[in-house]
């Protein structure tokens, strides 16, 4: 059976062009980078009233992985160890609160700016490994 170009339905063609232009139009874009920045919890308190930054390092760990993105097995990683950070800090709720608002918020799929991956300007970036090329971007930008 032989197929003949002109017998290919007429929307077939304009959807065609849109799949080679959405996929890129076989072209590279070298990723971009933000610098990496942390506001420490974000939307969410960095401590308790007596202890006003107990797990904010915890957070800005959590900022830096949610910056450079990764797989979905990292991000779940990364949420957990926010989580257990703030729990053996005495604050189960509190711990388990954060975990639940991270999980829910931080998709990578909303345009916010504590997303996974937010640190790249390529949105949606979804969930990939991060390339060789991306981790030396990573290492040169970062100051740690």
């Amino acid at each position: 059976m032989k197929i003949r170009l002109g017998k290919i339905p007429v929307a077939i063609g304009p959807l065609l062009m849109l799949f080679v232009c959405v996929t890129g139009c076989g072209t590279k874009i070298t990723p971009q980078l933000h610098p990496f920045e942390s506001d420490g919890c974000s939307s969410f308190p960095d401590g308790t009233a007596s202890e006003p930054v107990l797990w904010r390092d915890d957070c800005v760990v959590h900022d830096y992985a949610y910056w450079k993105g990764g797989t979905w097995k990292e991000r779940r990683d990364a949420d957990r160890k926010l989580r257990d950070g703030i729990r053996r800090k005495g604050k189960p709720v509190i711990a388990q609160l954060a975990y639940v608002g991270v999980r829910v918020g931080g998709t990578p799929w909303l345009p916010t700016p504590w997303r996974w991956g937010f640190g790249w300007h390529e949105f949606p970036r979804g969930y990939r490994p991060v390339s060789l090329d991306e981790w030396l971007m990573i290492k040169k930008i970062t100051p740690f």
